[in-house]
């Protein structure tokens, strides 16, 4: 029911092709200017780069859902209109996986609440090793772990539209968690804000973007 928190599944609206739906997590709100927006993951919010099974490459203007598709039988007319894409090709352009919709007025929470963890701080912390960090996203919710690693060099898998042909990208200087059985970071949580496990109004560490049985990886919240 709106105004939404964060952390909770959502994605393009579009995100349809092949048979298949996608999406993820929005993860925070950030403020540029005097203006709000939602902060995911690229390949969440603006992963169609292709023209192929719907027809459709995302665009500045486009709607950003809650849920996401894959929460609402792959029908975007269930969800709601959160935001709209501001499109700016993170994946392509720079060392980030990340992606921004500017805020519907009174869909979002304009403190930036996220499910689990509540207000965050607008300070931010870089990571550092044995830290112990929190997030709240789609598929798994809050979820709790420890930095393992940093400084990655990261090769990722993306697909150019939901279930289409993949290519590669190497990250460098990545934010490594421990994630023994998926259980820090799964499937759909892609867009989660990683702050520090802290009581209240935690700062935010790192963007998570990708993942296996073992690590999960985030973006430096500096980036």
């Amino acid at each position: 029911t709106p105004p939404i928190w964060l952390g909770t599944s959502g994605g393009w609206a579009y995100d349809f092709a092949n048979g298949y739906c996608c999406g993820g997590t929005l993860g925070a709100l950030v403020r540029i200017g005097t203006t709000q927006y939602i902060l995911s993951a690229c390949h969440v919010l603006e992963g169609d780069i292709v023209a192929g099974g719907n027809n459709r490459i995302a665009q500045t203007g486009d709607p950003i859902i809650q849920p996401g598709l894959i929460d609402e039988n792959c029908n975007r007319y269930l969800a709601q209109i959160g935001g709209t894409l501001v499109k700016r090709r993170s994946l392509s352009t720079s060392n980030v996986d990340c992606a921004i919709a500017r805020v519907v007025a009174g869909m979002v929470r304009t403190d930036g609440a996220i499910l689990g963890i509540g207000t965050i701080s607008h300070y931010i912390s870089a990571a550092s090793l044995h830290q112990q960090v929190k997030k709240s996203g789609r598929t798994s919710g809050t979820t709790y772990s420890r930095v393992s690693g940093l400084n990655a060099s990261v090769r990722v898998t993306f697909t150019r539209e939901c279930h289409g042909r993949t290519y590669q990208k190497t990250f460098y200087g990545q934010i490594v968690i421990a994630n023994s059985g998926s259980n820090f970071l799964d499937h759909g949580d892609s867009g989660s804000l990683m702050v520090e496990d802290v009581a209240t109004n935690p700062r935010a560490v790192g963007l998570l973007f990708a993942g296996s049985s073992t690590s999960a990886f985030a973006n430096p919240i500096n980036e």
